[in-house]
């Protein structure tokens, strides 16, 4: 009797699967395998309190937000010198150990 091992079987499975199956298992796969989700999967549940200083600053910043518009995203990297494709190169890029 042959012996099947887990990757071979799990390509028998996905070859099972109809196109939404499939792409909710892509989906999960990247996000298994992306290191950045696994840190945050994998981080300690933050458990200090929401102060009143906290909840200030919200109250303001959704009063503000009433009254103008979002600044895009764009504007805000802006004012750092960077662009966009800045921003997706920095997503992109693992941190230098020491920020690991």
């Amino acid at each position: 009797m042959q012996m099947i091992t887990d990757k071979q079987y799990a390509v028998e499975l996905l070859d099972r699967l109809d196109p939404g199956q499939l792409a909710a298992v892509v989906h999960l796969l990247k996000v298994m395998t992306d290191p950045l989700s696994r840190k945050l999967a994998n981080a300690p549940f933050d458990d200090e309190p929401f102060t009143e200083e906290e909840r200030q600053a919200v109250a303001e910043a959704v009063e503000w937000l009433k009254h103008n518009e979002p600044i895009p995203m764009e504007d805000v990297l802006a004012d750092f010198g960077l662009t966009m494709e800045d921003f997706r190169k920095m997503a992109d890029e693992p941190l230098p150990p020491e920020f690991n």
